[in-house]
């Protein structure tokens, strides 16, 4: 017998991106950080953000913990707009200050063409990192938008800009 073999017609979804998300705990402290954070996502999709039109949770390791989501998304825009607003604002800027035991990264690919990621804190590579040269996040790496390649302006202003992320941080050569 056959198998059953069936694709997906995308035509409505002629912008789709799709983010996979990661934290990872590193150190004891991490995994409080990262049970205390669990439930504040589970709401804040639950909310249903305009444009979010899938989110499924995944785990990626056990040992050490390392939990995520994968996420589905109208447009780049749609997803840009909830990154910037509360309760992601909140939360970014918390980690960027203090990533509390854990390691953070999300890869975005976008149907239009693209691809992008960040990783912060993480002990080891993950993901594209694993096959791909690291580079610092700075000049247009600094940006999600400009990483994919998307020549568009953004929708709202960064969460933290680059100025004053690295105003105190001396520059990698």
């Amino acid at each position: 017998m056959r198998v059953d073999r069936s694709t997906v017609d995308l035509s409505d979804y002629p912008d789709l991106v799709v983010v996979y998300l990661g934290m990872r705990v590193n150190r004891p402290r991490g995994l409080l950080r990262l049970l205390r954070t669990g439930p504040q996502i589970t709401k804040s999709w639950k909310d249903e953000p305009d444009g979010l039109l899938l989110h499924e949770d995944l785990i990626w390791s056990l040992l050490p913990p390392h939990a995520g989501m994968r996420q589905y998304w109208r447009d780049l825009d749609s997803l840009e707009r909830w990154t910037r607003s509360e309760p992601h604002r909140e939360w970014w800027t918390a980690f960027l200050r203090d990533s509390g035991g854990t390691g953070f990264w999300h890869e975005t690919y976008l149907r239009r063409g693209g691809i992008e990621a960040i990783y912060d804190d993480m002990a080891k590579p993950t993901g594209l990192a694993r096959i791909a040269t690291p580079v610092q996040a700075r000049g247009p790496m600094f940006s999600a938008r400009r990483r994919a390649g998307d020549g568009n302006p953004a929708t709202a202003d960064p969460v933290v800009s680059e100025g004053s992320y690295y105003a105190d941080k001396p520059k990698a050569h």
